[in-house]
């Protein structure tokens, strides 16, 4: 992983000097994640910035906590670590100045997601400087997985596998939805830690799955992100599993969703679970690369508009280190797929306070058209009791 991230970060140096970028200030956990091999559990929600530097020319900057000090110091190949404390002169504010300089007429930020704090920091300090955003530079990277990445989130396919396996048996009438969700993590957890060992740099990655289960089943289905609650499952109800922030291995996080129905289903939820699959279907089907994405989503629209559905859903979205990168599969998206690009690939339906059709997997473009990195029936999924 981090010969991976010191590779990338080689990388995009060269591209800042293509573009005469001399520094470029990263916030952004998975652009910290991508470029310097490391990550916390804590964030800046905390008031606790840690960020990255990166000049041209020179070797990059990590400004971190004292307190985390260590375990960064053993997860980054960056060897330039500057500590910041809670007291006295060492501020977080004085290590980035430090790191940027006293004087700068431009800054380049990830303009859309620094912190707050962060980002008024750099305007009084900096009045006078143009702020430009490095976001697509990096984006562009981004955009295409290296054999290395793909290779991670297929284990991540594997783990996520295990979580849906889990959800299915878990299903019965009369069961909780909490018990489901417990069911999720425990499966994916330990599917986790069997890529894993408690040597070098793989000792500092939980395999523990955490977020809160995105679930709902009966007629609270159409409610997309509602979370599992201690609701009990009644025969015929539809039941909606989404791993979308859950389903993750090293920072990489896939999507993937499915639909069960308890015992039975019912005509018109059968029916509208059925576009949602044939949808995406068709959307998979049109994955090639030199197609533009929004001719991925023109697909699955075709078969909604064919059954008599609308959506507003967006058809996908590219994965990686990110919940949401670039591009998407959506109608004006008109980015060209490239082989090693990676999507979640949906079909869904909302019929409010009814019913749902939902179906999403993760894929590869690859030079001939597309693998899957999930894999689950893609079919009508009925439990048996």
């Amino acid at each position: 992983m981090l010969s991976e991230a010191k590779k990338r970060t080689l990388d995009l140096q060269a591209r800042m000097k293509d573009r005469g970028i001399q520094k470029a200030l990263f916030t952004d956990e998975s652009s910290i994640a991508y470029l310097a091999g490391f990550w916390g559990y804590l964030g800046i929600e905390f008031g606790r910035p840690t960020m990255l530097v990166v000049d041209a020319d020179d070797a990059p900057i990590v400004i971190t906590p004292l307190m985390e000090s260590e375990m960064v110091a053993e997860m980054t190949w960056v060897e330039d670590i500057r500590v910041w404390e809670d007291m006295g002169a060492r501020t977080w504010g004085a290590a980035l100045q430090g790191a940027l300089g006293d004087r700068a007429d431009t800054l380049w930020i990830e303009r859309s997601s620094i912190p707050a704090i962060v980002r008024n920091f750099l305007d009084d300090s900096y009045p006078s400087a143009t702020i430009n955003d490095i976001a697509p530079v990096l984006g562009e990277m981004r955009m295409i997985k290296s054999d290395f990445e793909i290779d991670v989130m297929k284990q991540a396919g594997e783990i996520a596998g295990a979580m849906m396996a889990a959800a299915h048996h878990s299903l019965r009438e009369g069961a909780h939805e909490y018990e489901s969700a417990l069911a999720v993590i425990e499966a994916g957890s330990r599917k986790a830690a069997s890529f894993l060992t408690d040597k070098g740099w793989d000792r500092f990655v939980s395999p523990m799955i955490h977020n809160l289960q995105i679930l709902q089943s009966g007629k609270d289905t159409s409610m997309v992100h509602r979370r599992a609650s201690v609701r009990q499952y009644r025969r015929t109800d539809p039941v909606y599993f989404c791993f979308c922030n859950m389903a993750q291995f090293k920072q990489y996080k896939l999507g993937f969703d499915r639909m069960f129905h308890i015992g039975a289903v019912t005509d018109d939820a059968a029916r509208v679970q059925q576009a949602a699959i044939d949808a995406q279907q068709a959307a998979i089907a049109a994955i090639r690369p030199g197609i533009r994405a929004e001719e991925v989503a023109a697909a699955a629209n075709d078969v909604y508009a064919a059954r008599g559905y609308q959506t507003g859903y967006r058809t996908g979205r590219s994965i990686g280190v990110a919940y949401l990168e670039a591009p998407e599969l959506k109608t004006g998206d008109k980015t060209i797929l490239q082989p090693g690009m990676t999507f979640a690939v949906d079909g869904g339906i909302s019929i409010d306070g009814v019913t749902a059709g939902r179906i999403g997997d993760s894929i590869v473009v690859t030079k001939t058209g597309f693998d899957y990195i999930t894999n689950y029936k893609r079919e009508l999924l009925v439990t048996e009791q």
